[in-house]
C-alpha cells in the first residue's frame, strides 16, 4: 500500500501547480489514481465517466492548441482527460433516452466528483496538478483528435506531475458567503470588497500585477461563455430537451 498524507492535510494544502519536474509517475501510482476515481460517488450507479490517459505528444499538442494556451498540457508527466461518457450505456441499452438535460447534468456532476477524487489522491501521494477546462474552447477538436464516439464529451483535463514551483495559496471567499443554514448565503458588500483586495494582493505576489476578483468576474461572465458548447453537446446526442 502506498503511503499517503492525511485527508485534511492534503485538502488544505491544495494549490494549482503548472510547473513540473521531469520525474515520471509510476504505473502503481497511476493505477491507484484511477481506482480512487472509480470509488467516487456516482448517480444511480451509472458510472458515466471515462478517463483517457493521453501519452502521445502529438495528441497532447493538439489538445493544447484546442485550449489556446497551457503549455503544461504537453510538459507534464501525465495528462488525464475526463469525459462524460454514455456511449457504452447506449450500446448496452439502445433505447436509453440520453438527450434530456438532466442526463448531461448527471454526467457533469459525476465527472466533477471523480476528477476531484483523482487529484486529491494524487496530492496525498506527493503529486500536484491543475485542471484544464480551457480544452472546451474547442471541444470539437479535442473530440476529433481522440476520435471520441457519440455521447462521449471531453469535459475537463488534468495535468499531473511532481511540483517544480511553490506558489502562494489563492484566497477563498469568506465562509459566510458560501455557507448558511436554511437559506441561501447572503451577499455582504463589505466582505466582497475585502476579498476583492485579497485576490488582488495574491496576484501581485503570483504574477506581479493586480487582478481583483470583481475584474475576473466581469471578464468571465461579461461576455458569451463558450456559446459553441450547446451545439457541440447536441451534435453528440445530448442536451436536446
Amino acid at each position: 500500500m502506498l503511503k499517503s498524507k492525511p485527508t485534511l492535510e492534503t485538502i488544505f494544502a491544495h494549490r494549482s501547480i503548472r510547473q513540473f519536474t521531469q520525474q515520471p509517475v509510476s504505473d502503481e501510482i497511476l493505477d491507484t489514481l484511477v481506482r480512487a476515481g472509480q470509488q467516487a460517488s456516482t448517480s444511480n450507479n451509472l458510472q458515466c465517466v471515462s478517463i483517457i490517459r493521453v501519452s502521445d505528444p502529438a495528441l497532447r499538442q493538439g489538445i493544447r492548441e484546442a485550449a489556446g494556451s497551457a503549455p503544461y498540457i504537453v510538459d507534464c508527466a501525465e495528462f488525464l482527460l475526463f469525459c462524460i461518457d454514455f456511449s457504452k450505456h447506449r450500446q448496452i441499452f439502445p433505447d436509453a433516452q440520453l438527450d434530456w438535460a438532466e442526463i448531461s447534468l448527471i454526467g457533469a456532476v459525476d465527472v466533477g466528483i471523480l476528477a476531484q477524487n483523482v487529484l486529491l489522491a494524487a496530492e496525498s501521494l506527493g503529486l500536484s496538478g491543475v485542471y484544464i477546462g480551457a480544452l472546451r474552447n474547442d471541444a470539437q477538436k479535442v473530440s476529433d483528435i481522440l476520435n471520441l464516439p457519440e455521447y462521449c464529451i471531453p469535459l475537463i483535463g488534468l495535468c499531473l506531475g511532481y511540483p517544480d514551483q511553490d506558489p502562494p495559496f489563492k484566497p477563498r471567499l469568506p465562509k459566510a458567503m458560501v455557507y448558511a443554514e436554511n437559506a441561501c448565503p447572503a451577499l455582504n458588500a463589505e466582505a466582497v470588497e475585502s476579498y476583492n483586495q485579497a485576490v488582488a494582493d495574491y496576484y501581485v505576489r503570483r504574477k506581479g500585477k493586480t487582478v481583483p476578483w470583481k475584474q475576473s468576474l466581469a471578464k468571465t461572465l461579461g461576455n458569451p461563455v463558450r456559446p459553441h458548447m450547446l451545439g457541440f453537446l447536441r451534435g453528440k446526442g445530448l442536451l436536446k430537451r
